[in-house]
């Protein structure tokens, strides 16, 4: 298979284990530490409502969802991309860290949540994929 075909094709592998790792960390989360009382957090329109009575525990399945997707993506393709490696793993931390704009912007959040998730969930993630995947293939990429 060529090369840029295969890269391409892990690449997106890569983010759609990431994003179904983050959605389902994400969902089961609030089953794990419930929302306060009235707090919706199955629809935009009830998240968008409660968002600012959430306690910080409430935060810690979106962080987790959102750095461990990113960190599982970037690991897959750091492993089974052909070339470029590391950049490619930053490019998966991109297309998260995106996804994260998105979500301040549409969503808010308190401002210590939004530093946190969008410093150390993403850009850091994909650094540590990349690192572990090129430990597990003993190569320096």
């Amino acid at each position: 298979m060529n090369s840029i075909v295969r890269n391409i094709i892990v690449i997106i592998v890569g983010i759609l284990v990431g994003g179904f790792i983050n959605m389902k960390l994400i969902g089961i989360g609030p089953s794990i530490i419930p929302p306060p009382e009235g707090v919706e957090m199955t629809t935009p329109k009830g998240l968008l409502e409660g968002i600012l009575l959430l306690k910080p525990k409430n935060f810690i399945f979106p962080f987790l969802g959102h750095a461990l997707g990113t960190l599982v993506g970037a690991f897959i393709v750091a492993k089974f991309v052909e070339s470029n490696k590391f950049n490619f793993a930053l490019l998966v931390g991109g297309f998260f860290l995106l996804g994260g704009i998105t979500m301040v912007v549409m969503v808010g959040g308190p401002l210590w949540f939004n530093v946190l998730d969008l410093v150390g969930a993403y850009f850091p993630m994909a650094w540590l994929g990349h690192k572990l995947a090129c430990n597990v293939s003993n190569t320096n990429a």
